[in-house]
This record gives structure tokens, sequence and C-alpha cells, in this order.
């Protein structure tokens, strides 16, 4: 069996406004707080569940900067960079390394549904971030609309040396890990899913040391991926059995939303405020989430009380 070098429980961190849609730097704190509390392995900052898209690149680097300095190498930290531009991206890993961070994660290239970059300038993209010299850890997610199939995967991690970890989102990711891990073998040495966790236990039986889901349940979750590393199956998959109705909701009801629901009702934050054009929460569909949540007793829910 290849050991792998990343593992566990990597969430990605909200990013909290005021009700006047205003940065909220102190419930910012709060939140990385709550996450080192719930025992994450590390966190994901300025990704698509942080709200990446509804912030200025001025906010951006202020963000950046405090995450990084807040969190103080307690945990490693993942900053997300990715961007069209291939100047920008590299732009952004060198502030990413020079500030601390631990890994950067980018999606291939892409704006919009017609702007996508083919093959080689995904991996032309990725070859210049690497150059910077920080681990890489490339998201394969229906997002962008850019295919990524697995021979340009494996080609990615065998010639350039810093791509060493792979987020699986895509459709199928049991399937695609299986044949990724195949393919790759020792050269893919962070095999992880995403989406909330929805399809967490047939990832891990495909071989996913890792996962990176929402701040909502990652104590919770990492539980999970504990016992199965451990080969706790019956363990494992009572544990899964337990926190999927929560899962289930959050990915097909709420998005990153819940997560920031669940920290105004745990009192880690002051608003679950999102930027326009998003919607805020419907009560009802909030209310059905604090439902399945609360018999849990997950730190999210406590942590301010």
């Amino acid at each position: 069996m290849i050991a792998r070098s990343y593992s566990g429980i990597w969430p990605v961190a909200p990013t909290p406004f005021h009700d006047n849609g205003a940065l909220d730097d102190d419930g910012m704190r709060n939140v990385l707080d709550c996450m080192i509390d719930q025992g994450v392995d590390g966190i994901c900052i300025l990704a698509n569940f942080s709200e990446q898209f509804l912030i200025s690149d001025a906010e951006r680097d202020h963000l950046m900067r405090l995450c990084l300095a807040h969190v103080d190498g307690r945990v490693p930290v993942i900053v997300t960079i990715s961007h069209f531009a291939t100047q920008i991206a590299v732009e952004r890993t060198r502030l990413a390394k020079e500030l601390g961070a631990a890994i950067v994660m980018m999606m291939p290239p892409y704006h919009g549904a017609l702007l996508k970059g083919t093959a080689d300038q995904t991996f032309e993209q990725v070859r210049a971030v690497g150059a910077v010299g920080i681990p890489i850890m490339i998201q394969d997610a229906p997002l962008s609309g850019v295919e990524l199939p697995v021979p340009l995967l494996v080609r990615m991690a065998t010639e350039i040396e810093m791509v060493k970890l792979f987020k699986i989102e895509s459709i199928g990711v049991a399937g695609k890990l299986r044949q990724l891990l195949a393919a790759g073998g020792s050269a893919i040495e962070g095999p992880f899913d995403g989406e909330e966790a929805i399809t967490l236990l047939a990832d891990l039986d495909a071989g996913a040391t890792g996962s990176m889901t929402s701040a909502l349940i990652p104590d919770l979750i990492g539980q999970v991926i504990t016992a199965h590393a451990a080969g706790n199956r019956q363990e494992a998959v009572a544990g899964y059995t337990r926190i999927l109705p929560v899962i289930n909701h959050e990915n097909r009801q709420c998005g990153f939303r819940a997560a920031k629901a669940a920290m105004v009702a745990g009192k880690v934050i002051k608003s679950d405020f999102c930027r326009h054009p998003i919607a805020p929460l419907h009560p009802e569909t909030k209310a059905g989430l604090l439902e399945l949540l609360t018999p849990l007793d997950p730190i999210v829910l406590k942590w301010g009380h």
C-alpha cells in the first residue's frame, strides 16, 4: 500500500459579512478559531465556499493576510489562487507563499461558459504556478466546465513537482479516484473529495485519504475519515449514516449558506449575510438545517455559547 502524504479533514472557511455587506474581520477570526477547535487537519480559504466570486481583489488580499496571520501555523492553510490569467494566478501564489500558506488550490482557467483553457493551456498554467515552489491542489469541479481527464491529471502529477493533491468533485468521484490512483501511483500524494462529503464513504473506499468540505460539521466528518483509515469500517459506516441527512440538506438545499447559518446559531459570527445576487436562505430551509443539526451536537452550535 502506498503511503499518502496528505489526509484528514481540510474544510473551507466561510467569509463572514456584517448585515451591511462589509467584511467582518472579528467574525473571520472567530471562524478560524472555531474550525481549529473542530479538530481540522487544515483550512482552505478564498475558495468558492468562501464566496471568492463575491469579493474584490483588495478584499481578497486583506483576507489572505488576516487569515494566515491569525492561524499563525496552528494548522496548515490552503489558499485558493484560481484565475483565468496565468500571470495573476502566479502572482497570487507568490503572495500566498510569502505569507506562509502551506498549499495553493487552483481550478483550470475558465471565464464563463465559453472561455475555457485547453488541456495544454491548463497544463502550462499549472506548471507556471508550480514554478513558484509551493504544493498545489488541483480542484476538479464541474463549476469550471473544463474537463480534466485522468491522463492530464497524471501528467501534472508526474511532470510538475509541486502538484501533489487532487480535490475530485466531478461526476463519479469514486470511479475517477480509482483510475487516478491506479495510473498515478505514488505521485498522487493527496487524493481528496469535496462537495460537502456527500459521497464520502464511497470515495474513501476508492482510496481518498481526505475531504475538503464546508465548515459545518468537520468535527463529525473527520471522525468518519479517521475510523475508515484505521480499518474500523462498522464505525465509519455508522458515523456516516448518522450525519448524511445534514450533509444532504446542505448539499441540495443550502450550499455555502449552511455553515454561516449554523455559525450564527452557535454565536461564532453575528450575521449570515450573503452579497447580492445570492439570496438568503429561506427561513424554513434554515429551520430544517438546524433541526437536523441539533441532535448531532456539533461544535459549531455551541462554540460561542
